[in-house]
């Protein structure tokens, strides 16, 4: 078993975030794109290493046209749940609502994210019905496997595109800008912890 780590920091891809810059009691753990790939990560994570926390970063789009730079989440909706008429988009069909919230909370003021396995490059109107800020594809997978096991999460989003046409080349092009400031605003978080 992996040396316990108080602090794992889940992120989807190398290019987000470099292991190496993490400081000594942290672990960066790369789990992949996708909700699918996020809960095995987040999972496997918990069950070996049994964190005191489990901080996500990761990019996002804005769906705010107000929002710029490196975000904390307050709170995550699943966008991609579409299983109408048996529940309402964002619900899980046939599972009491106590074991999956339709919004999961972080405790702590920031920003409503929307997760979902789509690149998203246009708000629609539940989007905007929600509130969601920023759009992203991992976190509602972690902070679920998180509250099934009672762990704490935090998460930390920096925006990169406008979720419109013009997502994909400006991800690409600002895809590594969010680590340092990740880097510079994690010691706070870490003396809240």
């Amino acid at each position: 078993m992996p040396a316990a780590h108080r602090i794992l920091i889940l992120t989807a891809l190398e290019n987000e975030l470099n292991a190496a810059d993490a400081p000594e009691g942290v672990e960066v753990l790369y789990c992949g794109v996708g909700k699918v790939n996020a809960a095995l990560c987040a999972t496997q994570a918990i069950l070996e290493r049994r964190p005191a926390l489990i901080i996500n970063f990761g990019t996002a789009g804005k769906i705010d046209p107000l929002h710029d730079g490196l975000l904390e989440i307050a709170s995550v909706v699943q966008r991609d749940m579409m299983a109408m008429p048996l529940a309402p988009r964002g619900v899980t069909p046939l599972m009491p609502e106590e074991q999956q919230p339709p919004r999961l909370e972080s405790g702590h003021p920031g920003v409503v994210c929307g997760t979902g396995d789509s690149f998203v490059t246009a708000a629609d109107d539940w989007l905007l019905q929600q509130k969601v800020d920023l759009v992203d594809m991992e976190l509602f997978a972690i902070a679920r496997v998180c509250r099934h096991f009672g762990v704490p999460w935090r998460a930390f989003k920096f925006i990169t595109d406008g979720a419109d046409d013009d997502a994909a080349n400006d991800w690409q092009a600002k895809v590594h800008l969010g680590a340092e400031l990740f880097w510079r605003h994690l010691p706070h978080v870490l003396k809240q912890s």
